[in-house]
């Protein structure tokens, strides 16, 4: 079991990636020298509003002061993580189209395994599947045989079933998106949100395993708070996302790894 070493590995990395926010990432250093901290703690007996974490509407109006002194990139990327957390849910094979179908996602996901073609596609253009490349890219796959992943909420891949045709339709596997507040119950899919990516996915043990080397989770007094940990800008230091969620932070007894569960 690799729980222990797996723990002092994720807990050292969050901590770097504290430190080099509260160090060189405008909005993390001026919050946290009111507010403070709890872990690390910058602020000596001081624990800030929430335990030092943000609520995503806060940091998308200040994305300009994630970005580090040094500088880099101002936009984020919601489909960020894909290509980490799908081996876990399913696999794709050399030679398969993903399709993530969501109305906030606009550009195609960049860290698929080599071999795997990734599309976006927006909802609205179902009614006119003719007129859209993506569809047109899906249908020709689906003729030839060749595997299709699609990616989105329930609803948005209803919709895309639906304009698909009948005789081929049962041949794309589909994989839902998943939000914090909505794990209990849910059988199957990726853990997404629509400002840090995909966080994690269900495992075959039936837990809701986190991409622990570029995710870290944490409880605060206002929810569970997420760190991308190889993000370096803009930089997401414990989001409360969904508005802040109930739920802990604990690790499989089976993989060593951690899970959430709300």
């Amino acid at each position: 079991m690799l729980s222990r070493s797996t723990a002092v590995l994720w807990h050292a990395a969050y901590r770097r990636t504290v430190l080099a926010a509260f160090n060189t990432v405008p909005f993390y250093r001026q919050r946290w020298a009111l507010e403070g901290r709890t872990e690390p703690t910058l602020v000596e007996g001081r624990t800030g509003t929430h335990d030092g974490a943000s609520h995503p509407e806060e940091l998308l109006r200040v994305l300009v002061d994630l970005v580090p002194l040094a500088g880099g990139e101002a936009e984020y990327d919601p489909a960020r993580g894909l290509g980490q957390v799908l081996p876990v849910a399913r696999r794709p094979r050399s030679g398969t189209l993903v399709v993530i179908v969501d109305r906030e996602i606009t550009r195609p996901p960049a860290d698929l395994p080599n071999g795997v073609r990734g599309a976006a596609l927006h909802p609205d253009l179902f009614a006119g599947a003719e007129e859209s490349a993506v569809v047109a890219e899906l249908l020709g796959a689906l003729r030839r045989r060749r595997p299709v992943l699609a990616v989105g909420g329930d609803k948005e891949l209803s919709g895309l079933i639906s304009v698909l045709p009948a005789e081929s339709s049962h041949l794309v596997y589909r994989l839902p998106h998943r939000s914090v507040s909505d794990l209990d119950g849910a059988l199957y899919g990726v853990l997404h949100d629509p400002l840090l990516g995909y966080l994690g996915a269900l495992r075959e043990c039936g837990r809701w395993h986190l991409d622990h080397r570029r995710v870290y989770a944490r409880r605060t007094r206002g929810g569970l708070a997420f760190t991308l940990l190889k993000q370096r800008s803009p930089m997401f230091v414990d989001v409360l996302v969904d508005g802040g969620v109930r739920g802990d932070v604990r690790w499989c007894p089976r993989h060593g790894t951690p899970v959430v569960s709300t």
